[in-house]
């Protein structure tokens, strides 16, 4: 489980097709306090550690399955790419975000940027099956950021990426056509899901 507070911004380092995709993933939190198989959301996509090391950097491995590639945005990963890092949320742990399970539904397309003021206004489009899921001031996450939705209108819907989000995240580097990692609030499937049965 994970809130959607991105406390780490990580690098692909190696990236190794064999059966199912294994990634090296460089990072600033200290690997000696990480366990293997423990759990950490990559651009918003919970990843088992399978392997640790330390080079220049500290790095984990994980292994990426098709299912996994099929509906994420992982399978346009490269070298060098820089990636949103999230460990899990522990007891006792300050909810800043949102509850976020690591678990993504499916990507959603930058379809728009603009600047206001210091912020940037940005306009996705999801998944037909998704956008509604999606409401004006509720709560999405995007390549593991916890986000609130500004407005909607049909599949497209804003964000305002005020500049500590840009300078803390890897939303200070995205374009107009970049996939992102979108996980609707458990919330509104649950309450999408009672509807149904009204």
């Amino acid at each position: 489980m994970f809130t959607g507070i991105i406390t780490d911004m990580g690098e692909i380092l190696d990236l190794d097709q064999r059966g199912d995709l294994r990634v090296r993933i460089g990072t600033r939190y200290d690997v000696g306090g990480i366990d293997m198989g423990a759990s950490i959301a990559c651009d918003g996509v919970c990843l088992t550690v399978v392997g640790l090391g330390q080079g220049n950097t500290g790095w984990f491995q994980a292994e990426v399955s098709a299912e996994t590639i099929s509906k994420t945005n992982l399978g346009e990963w490269q070298v060098g790419k820089r990636i949103n890092l999230e460990r899990p949320l522990r007891v006792g742990d300050e909810l800043g975000g949102h509850i976020v399970s690591g678990h993504v539904d499916g990507v959603a397309q930058v379809v728009g940027m603009r600047d206001e003021g210091d912020s940037t206004r940005v306009t996705f489009r999801a998944p037909q099956t998704l956008a509604r899921f999606i409401a004006p001031k509720g709560s999405v996450a995007l390549n593991g950021t916890s986000l609130t939705v500004n407005e909607v209108n049909d599949c497209e819907f804003g964000i305002n990426f005020i500049p500590h989000t840009k300078q803390h995240t890897t939303w200070g580097e995205v374009s107009v056509g970049d996939l992102a990692n979108l996980e609707i609030d458990t919330m509104a499937r649950y309450v999408a899901r009672l509807r149904e049965w009204e």
